[in-house]
């Protein structure tokens, strides 16, 4: 079975960058709660050479494990993304699949 693969796009203002990055980025929030469900393979926050914009894929062992994860915490999901909805100015989901 393949992984699977959430890509999300961010335009973060310059002073929230610092706090972006704690929250999305090794160890923060995010991380901290998708650790806590079986299939979780990782996260990587990547910022683009384009000021203000990151990236993050984020990996499941299979879209049943990530969708069984937001069955389970889906409550803690919303809130996380309510808490850190004011840090960017545009988030997107630019794309979901499996690695090839």
């Amino acid at each position: 079975m393949a992984e699977h693969v959430i890509v999300w796009s961010y335009r973060v203002e310059p002073a929230r960058e610092g706090r972006f990055i704690e929250a999305y980025g090794t160890g923060g929030d995010w991380q901290r709660l998708f650790r806590l469900a079986e299939g979780y393979l990782g996260t990587q926050l990547v910022r683009c050479e384009e000021p203000g914009r990151y990236l993050t894929i984020d990996r499941w062992m299979s879209k049943a494990a990530f969708l069984a994860f937001l069955d389970r915490y889906a409550t803690e999901y919303d809130d996380l993304d309510e808490r850190f909805g004011e840090l960017t100015a545009i988030e997107a989901r630019i794309a979901v699949g499996d690695a090839l």
